[in-house]
């Protein structure tokens, strides 16, 4: 019988193109793009690749229920917005692995057979102060739902200070 993997992911052309090149290497492969949808699921998947920022909902706040569920599948978070703080609680949550995007369909595989660790292989140097700064504004501003005001009182910040940090690109590491 062929391994199974679920992805989990609210980007449809990654969540598909993800199923076509796992199916290439033989895997029983399926795409859900919420946990909503989780319901439909019969049958426990061996592998779960789980998207970190999904349109609702943190993979993180998600890990346990599926973990709960199937307590013997091997959960991966997959993401582009990769922290050291947000790797760390994946990993205390019960994540097998975390893994920066994008990253090759055999690093993924290779993903669920180390041993639970941060992926260092993709982050050769550590990130920079501005990189960091970045995400948490990101990560504030999320949970504001996009309310600049309050993201800014939320970070002790002046609102046009915000506004200037966050028409800047992301720095890069």
């Amino acid at each position: 019988m062929n391994p199974s993997m679920l992805v989990i992911d609210d980007d449809p052309h990654f969540g598909q193109v993800m199923v076509r090149s796992l199916e290439r290497q033989n895997y029983s492969a399926q795409w859900i793009a919420s946990p909503d949808e989780l319901a439909h699921i019969e049958q426990a998947p061996d592998f779960i690749s789980l998207d970190l920022r999904l349109e609702h909902v943190s993979g993180l706040d998600i890990i346990g229920k599926l973990l709960e569920r199937w307590p013997s599948t091997r959960i991966v978070i997959l993401t582009g917005y990769a922290s050291i703080p947000t790797a760390v609680e994946a990993i205390k949550r019960g994540a097998h692995n975390y893994l920066h995007k994008p990253a090759t369909l055999q690093e993924l595989l290779r993903a669920f057979d180390d041993t639970p660790a941060l992926d260092t292989e993709q982050d050769e140097s550590v990130m920079s102060v501005d990189r960091i700064e970045w995400e948490h504004i990101q990560r504030i501003l999320n949970e504001f739902e996009g309310n600049i005001s309050a993201t800014a009182r939320a970070l002790n910040m002046h609102r046009r200070t915000l506004q200037r940090k966050l028409q800047k690109h992301a720095p890069r590491n």
